[in-house]
């Protein structure tokens, strides 16, 4: 299956900016790959959340990854940050329309980790 997805894209390189991909995959990692990024726009495709409560669901990360990351997601249009004019200041950070299409690729792989966990555990 993977032969015969594989055999549908073009064999010709993805320029976007001074970057060039080999396939829309690397355009695809480019944006959500690494440890943090699948994982914290996972996080918010339930809705927008603040700083520390994306803080809190991803304990392992730090303060600064965090912060990279999301900074990553905002400029790629996966994520918007919003701050509101209160005080003390509140930022809620919200998947995109464009982010939310990626719900799907992200159930895939939440689906897949669950059956390659209970593949291993057996």
């Amino acid at each position: 299956m993977a032969e015969q997805q594989a055999g549908t894209v073009e064999n010709k390189r993805l320029m976007q900016g001074d970057k060039v991909y080999s396939t829309p995959m690397d355009v695809t990692l480019e944006v959500i790959g690494g440890k943090w990024k699948a994982l914290l726009v996972y996080r918010l495709l339930n809705g927008p959340l603040r700083f520390s409560e994306l803080k809190r669901l991803v304990p392992d990360i730090t303060e600064k990854m965090l912060t990279q990351q999301l900074r990553e997601l905002e400029r790629v249009g996966v994520l918007t940050r919003t701050v509101f004019a209160e005080v003390p200041p509140r930022v809620e950070y919200c998947v995109t329309e464009h982010g939310a299409t990626l719900q799907p690729v992200l159930a895939a792989m939440c689906e897949w980790g669950r059956s390659h966990w209970q593949q291993q555990s057996e």
